[in-house]
């Protein structure tokens, strides 16, 4: 792909903010809706599953759709060493729009359902299995995007990730943020998919660490030749989502 910078940028700011978008809005509907915990998550985890699945599809061929400082840093560290690969430059502006879009998401999806614009959340996740579950979660996650390049799959990526982050939903314990731009966003409001300020650090951590597991994961899997980046192709992130409120 060969989209200037600029509308790499704005694909995804936008399509991170939508993704925040969909997990903060589908949390809030879902409490409306049902008093049951499990029946919020699962409604959550299947709206994002759809969610991701067709943001990653629409603007995948635009900018890769990263949606995630995590992919965006694994996927300059596998390219850097390629003419087509993320630049420096470029990791600056996709992480900051990425962390912009996703605090603007939030605040969107609180406003369609009046909550408080910004109203910083109040839900506490801070154990050390829920950051072992984002070191799991991300890594997967890296280890899909980055496999199916290597194997030439990469236009499986809109069903794939999304696939695999709705599955992660229930069998992380964290319940799959694998995103600090999206971490980071859900900070800002404090609604079932929330995470408390203080929790966001160890979290993004723990997504980092998680990042590096992965691209070892596929080193081992596929040999550590550096292939070509998928900065620029259908790559697809995402995000998890809200641990249970019973945990």
């Amino acid at each position: 792909m060969s989209a200037p910078l600029g509308r790499r940028v704005a694909a995804e700011a936008i399509g991170t903010g939508l993704l925040v978008t969909v997990v903060v809005g589908s949390g809030i509907q879902a409490v409306e809706l049902s008093h049951d915990v499990g029946v919020q998550l699962l409604a959550n985890s299947i709206a994002t599953v759809f969610g991701l699945g067709v943001l990653i599809a629409l603007f995948g061929p635009v900018s890769g759709a990263h949606f995630n400082p995590a992919v965006t840093l694994a996927a300059w560290f596998t390219g850097r060493r390629t003419p087509d690969g993320l630049t420096l430059r470029d990791v600056a502006a996709y992480t900051t729009a990425q962390t912009a879009g996703a605090i603007g998401g939030a605040i969107l999806a609180d406003a369609m359902f009046a909550e408080p614009l910004v109203k910083f959340s109040t839900h506490d996740r801070w154990a050390g299995h829920l950051w072992l579950g984002e070191v799991v979660a991300t890594a997967g996650l890296i280890l899909l995007v980055f496999g199916l390049s290597r194997i030439g799959r990469a236009a499986l990526a809109p069903a794939a990730v999304a696939s695999y982050i709705g599955a992660a939903y229930w069998f992380t314990s964290s319940t799959s943020f694998a995103n600090p731009a999206v971490t980071i966003g859900r900070a800002f409001t404090d609604t079932f998919a929330g995470i408390a300020p203080a929790s966001v650090a160890p979290f993004v951590a723990a997504q980092l660490l998680g990042a590096v597991v992965g691209l070892g994961a596929v080193a081992a899997i596929h040999g550590s030749d550096t292939a070509p980046a998928p900065a620029r192709r259908e790559v697809g992130v995402p995000s998890g989502e809200p641990e249970p409120a019973t945990s």
